[in-house]
């Protein structure tokens, strides 16, 4: 439980205000041009961020061993999706797509 609650912490601290920060279009100018659609990226973080609330929640809640099964593969769906989005972000990236 314990791990969970610092993991939980750490990534509420560090992934939770950068992926809003750049879902918002914020980000530092000398990784703007590094990270060209700051949206996507932003949004992308935000994702993989939500696989820890999704994961450590349902544990550290009490809840049945079939709620959290399930909220870990859905975890699972969320952060795959959020690296495809990584991926094609930076695929267009590397092409010229929208900005």
């Amino acid at each position: 439980m314990t791990w969970q609650w610092i993991g939980l912490t750490i990534f509420s601290l560090t992934l939770l205000p950068a992926g809003l920060a750049m879902a918002a279009g914020w980000a530092p100018a000398r990784l703007r041009a590094q990270l060209a659609p700051v949206r996507a990226h932003g949004w992308a973080l935000l994702s993989l961020y939500a696989v820890a609330p999704l994961n450590a929640i349902p544990r550290l809640g009490g809840a049945s061993p079939e709620m959290s099964l399930a909220l870990t593969a859905v975890g699972g769906i969320v952060g795959v999706a959020g690296c495809l989005l990584a991926g094609l972000a930076r695929l267009g990236t590397a092409k010229g797509g929208v900005r």
